[in-house]
C-alpha cells in the first residue's frame, strides 16, 4: 500500500531547467527592484527614463528624485510629449497592493516604449532608506526597514 501525502509546493511538479531559465529572463526583461534602480540611478547615465505614474496629489506628497509625473491615464496625451521611444522607461506607483505601474507599461509597451516595472513601487524605495523629493521641500530620508533591507552604517 502506498501514501501519497499531498504537498503543496510540489503538487504541480517544477518546470524543467530550460523552461524555467526562459521564464525567469522573461520576468527579468520586464521587471526591475529598487535597489537596482537606485544604483542605476547613481550612475552617470542610468539609461532609462523613471516614470512616476501616481496623481497629481501622490507626487506632490513625495516621489523619487529624477523621476518623470506621468500618471497612467494621461499616457495617451503626453507621453509622446515627454518621452524619447528610443530611451527604456522604468515605471513605478505605490507598492506591491498597486497595479498602476503595470497598467502604465502595458500603455508605453503598447505605444512603442520599452518598459520594465519597478516591483516594490515607491513603498519599497522608502523602506529601503532611499531619499524622496516633496513638491518644495527638501530631501527626506527614513529609517532602513530591517525587514527589507540590511541597514546601512
Amino acid at each position: 500500500m502506498t501514501t501519497t501525502t499531498t504537498n503543496p509546493v510540489l503538487a504541480v511538479p517544477p518546470a524543467a531547467p530550460d523552461q524555467a531559465a526562459a521564464w525567469f529572463v522573461a520576468k527579468l526583461a520586464v521587471q526591475t527592484d529598487v535597489s537596482d534602480v537606485h544604483a542605476a540611478l547613481d550612475s552617470d547615465d542610468p539609461g532609462f527614463v523613471l516614470l512616476d505614474t501616481r496623481d497629481l496629489a501622490s507626487w506632490r506628497q513625495g516621489h523619487i528624485p529624477g523621476a518623470v509625473h506621468l500618471p497612467t491615464r494621461m499616457i495617451p496625451m503626453r507621453a509622446a510629449r515627454l518621452l524619447d521611444p528610443g530611451i527604456p522607461v522604468v515605471t513605478y506607483c505605490w507598492g506591491p497592493g498597486c497595479d498602476g505601474a503595470t497598467k502604465a507599461a502595458l500603455a508605453l509597451s503598447s505605444r512603442g516604449y520599452r518598459v520594465k516595472e519597478m516591483i516594490g513601487g515607491i513603498e519599497y524605495w522608502i523602506r529601503e532608506g532611499f531619499p524622496v523629493q516633496s513638491v518644495g521641500a527638501e530631501l527626506v530620508t527614513r529609517a532602513v526597514d530591517p525587514l527589507t533591507a540590511p541597514a546601512r552604517a
